[in-house]
């Protein structure tokens, strides 16, 4: 795999610009892996950044999990740092930028979308409707994205 300041510097030399940044939704699952390897790809192919981002929200009964010492922000940074090292065994590459956003998924995605190339969704995350075929998520971001959206769907995704 090359790089994409490889691909940046063959852009200069053919006289093409790069492309920008591709974004990536991860919650863990196994769709959201599948993105992240796509838009890992295509980010190499066409010498743009990676900014794969997973969002957290704190739960109803906040108080509870306070007085346990568990925190939202920290298991979505450790889910988000697990999923990169799955992906980029040999290290996360400079051209990756991880982002843990506070909000719903849908709405961090949206917003990180905003003068991106693409953003890349699994079809499906943890949600519970396992039948449906787009999630919540992927469906908003299809329909409210400002870039191209590309929804992996995997036919064997257990």
């Amino acid at each position: 795999m090359t790089s994409p300041s490889e691909n940046q510097e063959a852009a200069i030399e053919t006289g093409t610009s790069a492309r920008g940044r591709v974004v990536v939704g991860v919650d863990g699952s196994a769709h959201s892996k599948l993105a992240l390897v796509r838009a890992a790809e295509v980010a190499t192919q066409t010498g743009a950044t990676l900014e794969p981002v997973i969002a957290w929200q704190q739960p109803a009964t906040a108080h509870t999990y306070a007085l346990s010492g568990w925190s939202p922000e920290r298991d979505a940074a450790e889910t988000l740092r697990v999923a990169l090292d799955e992906v980029f065994s040999s290290g996360v590459p400079d051209w990756v930028t991880p982002k843990v956003a506070a909000g719903p998924s849908a709405h961090a995605l949206i917003e990180a979308s905003s003068g991106a190339d693409l953003l890349v969704v699994g079809s499906r995350g943890h949600g519970g409707f396992a039948g449906l075929l787009l999630g919540s998520v992927s469906s908003a971001c299809t329909e409210y994205a400002h870039c191209p959206v590309l929804v992996m769907r995997a036919t064997q995704v257990r």
